[in-house]
């Protein structure tokens, strides 16, 4: 039996292959955050919008991991601790390796790193 972790829901997919808010409103992200309890996919604080951290903000779900390719690591932002590994969560454990970074393709802009947090 693996240990079950208040905040955290290895049975749960993620939302999608890249941030839930950016590809609504068409923006775009440099790196992506996976919602450890609920998969919300969203982007990181150096993302002009921030979507991983408003998503712990409005709905309280403390545990985020990397959705990128070869990190497993987790934050907590009730401790603002990481940790280095974790429980397995759902596949798939990030975007697809074809999609760039920043990405997604054709909406970043050419000027993107003024954008940076």
């Amino acid at each position: 039996m693996t240990e079950q972790i208040e905040g955290i829901d290895t049975a749960v997919p993620p939302s999608g292959a890249g941030c839930v808010e950016c590809d609504a409103g068409g923006g775009w992200w440099v790196h992506l955050r996976r919602c450890a309890q609920c998969g919300h996919i969203g982007c990181c604080d150096m993302s002009p919008n921030q979507h991983g951290t408003k998503h712990f903000e409005s709905t309280g779900h403390p545990f985020i991991q990397s959705f990128e390719p070869g990190e497993e690591w987790f934050y907590n932002f009730e401790n603002k601790e990481m940790y280095e590994g974790g429980p397995e969560l759902a596949p798939p454990h990030a975007h697809p390796l074809d999609q760039p970074v920043p990405g997604p393709r054709g909406r970043v802009p050419a000027d993107w790193q003024s954008h940076l947090h």
